[in-house]
């Protein structure tokens, strides 16, 4: 049996980048703005660590890869499930506002 020392190197910044890809979808449903930012910042930091990977993937673990690519991904959904989330509450703000406007027009 042989054992193949691999002299390859994680990505930097691969961990931080899966860990606010998921924190992104855990608050884009409660709190619309903060999972949008984390959301953007896991899609931002990911760009970097995703091209040294595909310039050079003899360097660097796939595993480390794989995270970064996961965060990116989550990152992505909670962008899009944070607007839907934000769109929701502006419209519903709204309509609270135009139904009490309407009221008060009614009445007065």
């Amino acid at each position: 049996m042989e054992i193949i020392e691999t002299k390859k190197k994680d990505l930097p910044n691969a961990t931080a980048v899966l860990v606010l890809g998921i924190l992104s979808l855990v608050f884009c449903w409660c709190y619309g703005f903060v999972g949008l930012v984390l959301g953007i910042l896991a899609v931002a930091m990911a760009s970097s660590p995703r091209k040294a990977y595909l310039e050079n993937p003899d360097e660097y673990t796939e595993a480390s890869y794989k995270n970064v690519s996961a965060g990116r991904v989550c990152g992505i959904i909670g962008i899009c499930v944070a607007l839907a989330v934000v769109a929701f509450v502006i419209l519903v703000i709204l309509g609270v506002t135009a139904l009490g406007v309407g009221s008060a027009l009614m009445l007065g």
